[in-house]
C-alpha cells in the first residue's frame, strides 16, 4: 500500500500530497495499466442498443448532442429515468470534459471547455491522450494549491461555494475512481460478449 507510518500529527502532515497521492496510487497501480492498448473497437462498443456514445457528427439520434468537432457525445437535458448506459467513449468524454477539463479551466486557468465546444476523440488513442493531458493538469494544479490553497473556499464556479477547495479535490478523486473503473469493467465484458458497435449487431 502506499500508506506512509510515522510520528506526525495532523498539524504536520502534507495534507496536499496526501490527497494527490489518493489519485496517483490508484492511476499508477491499477488504472493506467488496465487502459493500455484500448482499442477504438472496445471504445464504441455497446453490450445493449442505444447507449450514449461519441459519434460522427449527424449520426445521433440522442435529444441533444454536443460537440465543436467531427464527434458528438449523446446528451439529454434532464437526463433519461433510468438513466442511459453508455459507452466507453461516453465516460472518457465524461470524465475528461466534465470532471476535469471544465475544473482546469474554472480553477487552474487552463483553456475554456465545457460538452457543448469540446472536439471529442474519435478514436481510443486520443481519447487516452486527452485524459493523461487533463489529468497532469489538473494534479499541476492541485500541487499548486500547497496547503493553504486547500482550505479556501470553492466560490461560486461550483455548486458548494462555501465548502473548503479539498472537498473539491476529494470530489474529483472520487469521480476518477467511479468511471474509469466502469470503464475497466466495460473492458472485461467486451473480450467475454459478442461485440456490437454504437448499439448496431456486427
Amino acid at each position: 500500500m502506499g500508506v506512509r507510518v510515522g510520528s506526525m500529527d495532523a498539524d504536520e502532515l502534507d495534507w496536499n500530497r496526501t490527497l494527490r497521492e489518493q489519485w496517483e496510487f490508484h492511476w499508477n497501480h491499477q488504472l493506467r495499466a488496465r487502459l493500455h492498448g484500448l482499442t477504438d473497437d472496445e471504445y464504441f462498443w455497446s453490450p445493449v442498443p442505444d447507449a450514449w456514445s461519441v459519434r460522427p457528427r449527424g449520426e445521433s439520434t440522442a435529444p441533444l448532442r454536443f460537440g465543436a468537432g467531427d464527434f458528438t457525445i449523446d446528451y439529454a437535458h434532464p437526463g433519461p429515468d433510468p438513466a442511459a448506459f453508455t459507452t466507453i467513449a461516453w465516460r472518457l468524454g465524461h470524465v475528461i470534459v466534465g470532471v476535469l477539463a471544465a475544473r482546469n479551466a474554472a480553477h487552474f486557468g487552463g483553456p475554456p471547455a465545457s460538452y457543448e465546444t469540446w472536439e471529442y476523440a474519435g478514436s481510443a488513442r486520443t481519447a487516452l491522450a486527452q485524459l493523461e493531458e487533463q489529468l497532469d493538469a489538473w494534479l499541476a494544479g492541485v500541487r499548486g494549491l500547497g496547503d493553504a490553497g486547500l482550505r479556501v473556499p470553492i466560490g461560486a464556479k461550483e455548486p458548494y461555494p462555501k465548502a473548503p477547495t479539498a472537498d473539491l479535490v476529494l470530489h474529483i478523486h472520487r469521480e476518477l475512481i467511479h468511471h474509469l473503473s466502469e470503464v475497466c469493467l466495460l473492458r472485461d465484458l467486451h473480450h467475454h460478449t459478442k461485440s456490437t458497435t454504437n448499439g448496431a449487431l456486427r
